[in-house]
């Protein structure tokens, strides 16, 4: 798995991190039980802080989609990530709102709001930019 970080982002580094781990899963490339590497070694394979790996680790634990286990390491949620609950779609609709309200401000249309989206899983799911 290839893990891109753009410095001139606005997104902070260990969100990144945690990003591109997240769609690794979604492709398949990270799998339930496979193992990511220690804190230390994946800091200095990306040339980065080890508290930024250590963060990025720490969100996706926190979605329990990643286990993280002392003295063994981490991996991927072994029994697989479950369905979105209720409240899970709930949060995931408020942090789209201002997106899409910004989208309908700029004057696009419903449709061309569902394209963006259709566009943006195909490129998450093929693995494309």
């Amino acid at each position: 798995m290839f893990i891109e970080i753009k410095s001139d982002s606005d997104v902070p580094i260990y969100l990144q991190l945690a990003h591109q781990l997240m769609e690794g899963m979604v492709r398949g490339e990270l799998k339930p039980g496979d193992s990511l590497p220690s804190v230390r070694a994946f800091a200095s394979d990306l040339g980065m802080n080890m508290h930024t790996v250590n963060k990025a680790y720490h969100y996706l634990e926190e979605k329990e989609f990643i286990q993280i286990v002392a003295k063994s390491g981490v991996i991927i949620q072994p029994n697989g990530i479950p369905k979105a609950s209720e409240e899970e779609k709930h949060k995931l609709e408020a942090q789209l709102r201002p997106f899409v309200t910004e989208g309908l401000v700029l004057k696009l249309s419903e449709e061309e709001l569902v394209v963006m989206v259709r566009k943006l899983v195909q490129n998450i799911e093929e693995g494309n930019e």
